[in-house]
Formats: C-alpha cells, structure tokens, sequence
C-alpha cells in the first residue's frame, strides 16, 4: 500500500511513518522541514499542506492519506485564532480538494480530545450533567471540580465516549472540530472512507522539550533535568489519559487498513486513549520518580480556561479494530527517564 503521510516528521508523524514502514508499505511524507537521511527509504516532498503545488505532488501515485499535519498547541489568546484556521482547516481543505483531484478516497485524519473541552460528569441526583465553566472566584477559593449546574452539588468524573458534544475552548479544539466537518463533507460528496482518532495526552520519546505545546509531561521532564521539582498547578488532581506515540502509532496503521478494506461507513471516530485514568501528580511524582528527582510541588495556582477532567473511553477503538495500547504508564514514564539522561 502507497501511504501519504502529512507531517511525517513531527513528534506522532514520525512515528506512523515507522509503523508503516515496519508494515511494509511504500511511505511518502509531506512536511515543510525535510530532514531525514539520504538513504532512507522514505521519499519526501518540501512543502506545507496549505500549498496546492506541493500537495498535487505528494499525492501522486497514493492510496491513502494519513494526515497528521497541524498547528498544536491551545492558543494564547483571539489573535492566534487566523493562524490555527489557516494551517489546520484552510489546510485540510487544500488536502481534501487534492485527494478529490487524485482520486484517492481514504483518510486517516488526526483529531484531539480537546474538542470535548471538559470530559463527563456526572450528577448523584441529576444524573449526566454538562460541566459549566469555571469560575476564577472558584478557582481562587480553590475549589476546582466542577458542580452541577442544577443543585451546586459536586459532579463525579467519567469517561468521554466519541458520542459525547462538542465544547470547544480554545482556537486549536476549534480547529480540529472544524476539520472533521470537512472531512465528513468530503467523504459524503466523493463517496470515500475516513476514520478521525481522537488522540488523548500524546507522550513518548521525540517529545518536544520546553513548550507549552509539547504537554505537561515534556514541562515535567526538562524542569527535572535542571534539578527543579515539578509544579503542579491547582491540586494536582486533576485526571488526564497519558497515552504512548507508539500505541497511537499503532492506531493510524490499524484505521489505515481499516479504511482500505471497509466502505459502508463514511467517517466515524474513534477516542485513542491507554485506559488508564492517571492524575497530573502522578504524571509528575513517575517522572520525579524515574528520574531521583525532587518530589513535586503542589501550588494551587490554575490557568482559567484550563479544563479538569478529560479521559477517554476507548473501548470503541478496541472493538471495532481489534487495537489495544501495549506501553504501561509505569514502562512509558521510565522510557521517558531513560530517553532525559541519554538526551
């Protein structure tokens, strides 16, 4: 199989080109900063997704596109909301309308979490309630779960299934939300196949170091190289799905061989997350851990905005592709230590 892959040189990007490779498919990657070896067996083609040209060049000859290409990130504030629209969505539509001009009618699309905004709750008395926002009177007072909107009584966390609505907060969840809409559009009027994994917290070896974009376990990890102790924001509580680049990897090869052999469902979506309910402070205490580092620090400072439950249920994703994460939390926090000292 011939196998486009959009930024195939980023964190998650490159790893699928691995993958695929190990599947032995023919790989191609888009990305506007080649890097790779003279003698790899991957071709590349210079440019970005949102040029037409080089697009039509990297889709030659392809039977599916996996498109990892994007702005990350969460935005700082209104003005980033132009770029995050320009790269991610006028960028997947310039990819869409290439694919209709080749021909090629199967796509694995990148999409997030963040496009839920908070995850489930739960209400004792009322029942599934949807988390408002919080407040920085709240916050201040330190009072960070959510309450219901009904009775002020606290919510109870849960898993997020991909039926779950959509409650964009930020430019970069926006973005991803509007990419699935394109996406669908073009699988209804092309009559192709596409699967949009919802990734959950990405972590692994190749993280990006000292960005906000890269996650919170990146942040973690280089305060600790320098002796710092990890500060938590808010209580430390707050509950994340730390899922391994390898089993998201492992999730693009899974959709692509799904897309190639299934036709009777346009597009569906699918939550690619470990299962494993992790808290932020044990994200930092691993990571202290692993690396005989200082205990973290919780600060009770918050970002306003930031939401405080999110994990997955995955269960769709092992059902329907047979996919099932192979990289414990435990395994994937001491490669992460082991990657630091190496680096």
């Amino acid at each position: 199989m011939r196998i486009l892959v959009t930024g195939g040189l980023g964190f998650i990007g490159r790893r699928v080109v691995l993958s695929a490779l190990e599947g032995l498919h023919t790989v191609r990657l888009l990305d506007r900063v080649p890097t790779l070896p003279s003698n790899s067996p991957v071709e590349v083609v210079e440019g970005n997704v949102t040029n037409p040209e080089a697009v039509d060049v990297a889709l030659e000859d392809i039977d599916v596109v996996c498109h990892q290409a994007a702005k990350v990130g969460l935005g700082v504030d209104m003005q980033d909301m132009p770029e995050y629209v320009a790269d991610n969505d006028y960028g997947t539509a310039v990819l869409l309308a290439g694919m209709a001009r080749h021909g090629i009618d199967r796509l694995v699309l990148a999409s997030s979490m963040v496009i839920y905004g908070e995850g489930r709750y739960d209400c004792a008395e009322h029942g599934r309630q949807p988390a408002p926002p919080r407040t920085a009177e709240a916050l201040s007072a330190g009072q960070f779960d959510p309450t219901c909107p009904v009775c002020n009584e606290p919510l109870t966390p849960g898993l997020v299934d991909e039926d779950s609505p959509f409650d964009p907060r930020n430019a970069y969840a926006s973005s991803k939300i509007a990419q699935e809409h394109l996406t669908t559009t073009w699988a209804h009027q092309t009559g192709g196949r596409a699967i949009a994994l919802r990734y959950h917290n990405v972590y692994g070896p190749g993280m990006p170091r000292d960005t906000p974009y890269a996650g919170v376990a990146s942040i973690f990890r280089s305060g600790l190289i320098r002796g710092e102790a990890p500060t938590v924001f808010e209580d430390g509580q707050q509950r994340r799905d730390f899922v391994h680049v390898d089993d998201v990897a492992r999730a693009n090869i899974a959709s692509i061989n799904a897309v190639t052999r299934d036709t009777t469902v346009p597009f569906q979506a699918f939550n690619v997350g470990s299962g494993e309910v992790r808290t932020v402070h044990d994200m930092a205490s691993a990571l202290a851990d692993a690396l005989d580092g200082p205990a973290p620090v919780v600060t009770g400072q918050y970002r306003l905005g930031d939401v405080r439950h999110i994990t997955a249920d995955s269960s769709l994703l092992r059902r329907e592709l047979g996919w099932r994460p192979e990289i414990s939390f435990a395994d994937g926090m001491r490669e992460l230590a082991v990657e630091s000292t190496q680096g």
